[in-house]
This record gives structure tokens, C-alpha cells and sequence, in this order.
């Protein structure tokens, strides 16, 4: 996939690295440490979270290199976040009677599980997105690939013109794909990053005047805790998520710091928020430089476009050439002559059409 999967259409809906940071909360981060320490079953669950949010963002590091998340980086997040939606959900169910018995309580495990839905309508349109991006590039491949004139090609042996409006229809699927990444996409990704920032905010605010009133019911301290790291670290990877489309530098740094080992989760966010800082405050050449190349790449992606439409001329005259050739005896030859000549000048589209694709993914 890689940039191929990249166009200016829906480039001004990226998230981009003026993004908001992670929402501080270093107040909510050593109470849910201090949860973690009195807690067992709370302990347990931090550690399980920890090694899947770690397996997601060392997934997703993968990628930061060529700005692109691989089928494999998308099974690895949506997983992640199925995963953690799960064991919430298993200890709401634990602690159902006491959820009932709190309406606060239950207003924020409402809030919490219609954001996980929205979460998973987005992993459902990213992965339709990839699904697209991926197809969209089997089309032109194959017009790539084939062969004119090797009479052992299977290709080659077919009728003239169907070989020949074959490879003008493949171009034109590609063509007429468009862009696999749609404005519609990127307005689900916005609506659920700010979702999820507003449902961390929405956490500390109710977790502040709960605190006051429950604070030694243990249900309340561990259903609250659970959902608020695992809201936590689905921020921290749409973050993550967002960095490796836009933001590589950003990513790396997030993945570096993901790595290492810290202790409670509560540390490790901690840790990641540092490291995230760091990164943005030495972004400031980087984002000119992403521009830059964002700008080549649009350009590059012109280029491409205009090779396309060359090979389409081209082969829509040769088809005139074939056509005219079946009139008669005398009319192929001169139409065979014909194709001969425009069969130089088509493959040297072709060539060039592949290395402009070749330094646009090498760029990217």
C-alpha cells in the first residue's frame, strides 16, 4: 500500500501534527497507581493491558518509516482495543449490582461503552479504507505486467483489441478508484479521537466528585480505574495511529518509549507522555520538512495521473489501429504496421508511468 493510498483530494482532512496532545492527567495517573498497589485483581488486569497496548504500538512502529499502517498493523489495534473493550465489559458485569445502585456510576459506563461502539466503527472504515487502497492497486499491476509481444503470454494469444481494451479497462479502474481514503474516513477518525479525548475529560471530572463520595467502595475504584486506563491507552493509540500517517517522528518517539519496561501502567503513561512531549517540541522543523515533502508527493501523484492518461491515449489508438485493421486484407497489414509503431511509444509510457511510481513510494 504506502502512500499509493494517498491523495491531495482528502489530504487537508489528516490528522496532522497540531493535533491536541494527550490530555495531562498525572493526578488521575498516580490514583490509579495507588488502586493498582491495594488492588489484586486490578493489578492483574494493569499488567494484561500494558502487554497488549506495548504489542500494539511496537505493531504500529513498524509503519512509521513509510507513513502507512500494514493489514497486519490494523489486525494488531483493532484487536488491541476488542481485547480491552472486553475486559471492561467482564468487570462491568462483575460489579453490575453496584453499577445499578450508582447512577453516576452507570451514566459513565453507559458514556464509556457508546464510545467503544463508535471505536469500532471507525476500525470497521479503516479497514475498508486498506481494503480499497490494496485493490485499488491490483488493476494497474496487472496492466503493468503484461505482455504485448510474447506470443507464449496468454495475453499475448488472446484477440488484439479485447488484449488491448482489457488493459485500457484495467487503467481505467485504477483511474476511476480514486482515493481509498475518503473525506468520510477521516470525519469518522476526527469524531472518535475527540470522542475519546472528551471521554478522558469527562472521566477526571467524575472521577474528582466521585472520589469524595466512594471512596471506599472498592467496585467503584476498580470499575473507575479499569475504564479509565483503557480509555488512556485507546487515546494513546489513536494518537499513535494518527502520528503514523502524519506524524512519523512523533510515533517513533512514542514507540521508543513504549518499550520500556516501567512498572505500573500508571508509570508507563507517565513515561509515553514525556517522551510524546519531547517529540513535539523538536517538531517544529519537522512539520516544514512534511510539507515539503507532502507537496512532492501531490506533485508526484499529478505525475502519475498524467502518465495514466498518456497510456490510455495511446492504447485507445492502437484499438483504432486493431479496428481498422479487420476491414481487410490490405487494411491490416497497414494496421499491423501501425500498432507496430504505437507499441514502442505504449511501453515507453508504461516504463515511465513505473518509475514515477517507484520514486514516489521510495520518496514517501
Amino acid at each position: 500500500m504506502g502512500n499509493s493510498s494517498s491523495s491531495s483530494g482528502s489530504s487537508s482532512k489528516r490528522p496532522g501534527p497540531s493535533e491536541p496532545a494527550l490530555p495531562a492527567a498525572a493526578e488521575e495517573l498516580s490514583a490509579y497507581e495507588a488502586a493498582c498497589r491495594s488492588d489484586p485483581e486490578l493489578r492483574t488486569f494493569d499488567t494484561t493491558l500494558q502487554r497488549r497496548t506495548r504489542r500494539a504500538i511496537s505493531t504500529l512502529a513498524v509503519g512509521v518509516e513509510v507513513r502507512s499502517m500494514s493489514l497486519d498493523s490494523l489486525r494488531e489495534v483493532t484487536g488491541c482495543l476488542l481485547d480491552m473493550n472486553q475486559e471492561v465489559v467482564r468487570t462491568i458485569l462483575d460489579c453490575k449490582e453496584d453499577i445499578w445502585k450508582s447512577p453516576e456510576l452507570f451514566d459513565l459506563v453507559k458514556d464509556y461503552l457508546e464510545s467503544s461502539l463508535q471505536t469500532l466503527d471507525f476500525c470497521t472504515a479503516l479497514e475498508k479504507c486498506l481494503k480499497r487502497a490494496r485493490d485499488s492497486q491490483l488493476p494497474l499491476r496487472i496492466a503493468l505486467q503484461r505482455r504485448f509481444d510474447d506470443e507464449k503470454d496468454s495475453d499475448a494469444a488472446a484477440a488484439p483489441s479485447a488484449r488491448y481494451v482489457r488493459t485500457l479497462h484495467e487503467l481505467r479502474q485504477f483511474k476511476t478508484a480514486g482515493n481509498p481514503f475518503t473525506d468520510e474516513f477521516f470525519d469518522t477518525f476526527d469524531a472518535v479521537y475527540q470522542q475519546q479525548l472528551d471521554m478522558l475529560k469527562k472521566l477526571q471530572q467524575r472521577q474528582h466528585r466521585l472520589d469524595k463520595k466512594v471512596k471506599t467502595i472498592q467496585a467503584w475504584r476498580r470499575v473507575s480505574s479499569i475504564i479509565f486506563a483503557t480509555t488512556f491507552a485507546a487515546v494513546l493509540i489513536c494518537s499513535i495511529v494518527a502520528a503514523v500517517i502524519a506524524a512519523p517522528p512523533v510515533a517513533a518517539a512514542l514507540a521508543a518509549a513504549a518499550a520500556v519496561p516501567l512498572g505500573s501502567m500508571g508509570k508507563w503513561f507517565d513515561s509515553l507522555l514525556k517522551g510524546c512531549q519531547d517529540a513535539v517540541n523538536r517538531q517544529e522543523g519537522v512539520v516544514s520538512e512534511m510539507q515539503f515533502g507532502t507537496l512532492i508527493a501531490i506533485k508526484d501523484l499529478e505525475n502519475i495521473k498524467v502518465l495514466i492518461k498518456r497510456v490510455e491515449e495511446e492504447i485507445s489508438s492502437m484499438i483504432d489501429c486493431v479496428e481498422f485493421a479487420e476491414r481487410d486484407e490490405e487494411a491490416v497489414k497497414f494496421g499491423v504496421e501501425e500498432i507496430k509503431k504505437k507499441l514502442e511509444s505504449f511501453m515507453k509510457s508504461v516504463e515511465d508511468l513505473g518509475e514515477q511510481a517507484d520514486r514516489w513510494k521510495c520518496k514517501g
